[in-house]
């Protein structure tokens, strides 16, 4: 029980958090892209939003699965976040699949986006990585 109440109040953390970052995103200028191809750099926002959306769907489900019984999600023991004043039939199974998928699918993108800033490092020879990381060059 420990961990799953763990695993939910992260979760609810890191939709904040996640909420914030998008909030950045669409104040703070985009850094300008080093990509040389039209596909690259078409590739690099789509998987960009590509890993917004499926954060942001990951923490939603899961927010339903936890609060398909109408009780609130403990954070922290520090506030509870309420459930919706409404459930649908069979919500937490229906919100478990798709958190289930979301999270596979999610797993998949970090896993590309890593695959893609190590290829613009070793084969590219490019700034990429360095600019993610932010260190100086």
């Amino acid at each position: 029980k420990d961990a799953v109440d763990l695993h939910k109040s992260l979760g609810l953390l890191l939709f904040f958090l996640l909420i914030a970052r998008m909030v950045w995103r669409l104040i703070d200028k985009e850094p300008t892209a080093i990509a040389s191809s039209r596909w690259q750099l078409w590739a690099a926002k789509a998987m960009h939003y590509a890993l917004f959306l499926f954060m942001l769907l990951l923490m939603i489900s899961g927010y339903l699965i936890s609060t398909a019984d109408g009780r609130g999600i403990d954070v922290f023991s520090l506030f509870s976040m309420p459930a919706l004043p409404v459930a649908l039939d069979g919500q937490e199974d229906i919100a478990g699949e798709i958190h289930e998928i979301f999270a596979w699918i999610f797993i998949i993108l970090v896993a590309g986006h890593a695959v893609a800033a190590i290829k613009h490092h070793l084969i590219d020879k490019d700034d990429t990585l360095k600019r993610m990381l932010k260190i100086r060059h």
